[in-house]
């Protein structure tokens, strides 16, 4: 059944809606335009895009629904490691 499936591509591309505390826009961004990182607790796990309203970097936490419907979405994920 897989080998049925390898060739598709996703038929609708996945959008999200996001804010700047900055400037106050709200704005819909594509996967490729958000970046999630996974650390060892919820204090370490955020996603980041840059507003394209203002231009400033901006990083918002990311708690288990965020991380599933980023994840779910195509964002890439980054896997941080704690030094230990």
């Amino acid at each position: 059944m897989a080998v049925a499936f390898a060739g598709m591509k996703r038929a609708v591309d996945v959008v999200f809606r996001a804010g700047c505390p900055d400037c106050r826009a709200n704005f819909e961004l594509g996967a490729s335009a958000l970046r999630l990182a996974i650390g060892a607790t919820s204090n370490t796990t955020f996603y980041s895009f840059t507003c394209p309203e203002c231009g400033v970097a901006v990083r918002k936490p990311a708690g288990e629904r965020i991380v599933e419907l980023l994840t779910g979405g195509g964002v890439r994920t980054l896997r941080l490691h704690s030094a230990g």
